[in-house]
């Protein structure tokens, strides 16, 4: 059974600082891309950031770029995202996502198989 868990969520201020991880089980992680999604209330799910199986190519939505860093440690089936400078706009529940079969990540949320449940991230001025 795979599961997909995100931890890290919380309430910050503006200019704050979270790191979200993604615990994973019942897959062989090391050998697929994987992504971060969030999505706001009221909004469809985005992009946020995808990393390949190796932990190269990291690509970022331009929203995020220059403020989260995403990264992953095989030995422990688990992926990270750094958020610093949060901002307002960055609230919701991001998601953490394995695309099956693929070395590579990419950033169609269709793309992805497997999904976590989520972990709430809210910013206040």
């Amino acid at each position: 059974q795979v599961q997909l868990v995100e931890s890290g969520g919380g309430s910050v201020q503006a200019g704050g600082s979270l790191r979200l991880s993604c615990a994973t089980s019942g897959l062989t992680f090391s050998r697929y891309g994987m992504a971060w999604f969030r999505q706001a209330p009221g909004k469809e799910r985005e992009f946020v950031a995808t990393i390949t199986w190796s932990g190269g190519f990291p690509y970022y939505a331009d929203s995020v770029k220059g403020r989260f860093t995403i990264s992953r440690d095989n030995a422990k089936n688990t992926a990270a995202l750094e958020m610093n400078s949060l901002k307002p706009e960055d609230t919701g529940v991001y998601y953490c996502a394995v695309r099956l079969g693929y070395y590579s990540g990419a950033s169609n949320a269709h793309d992805y198989n497997y999904w976590g449940q989520g972990t709430q991230v809210t910013v206040s001025l």
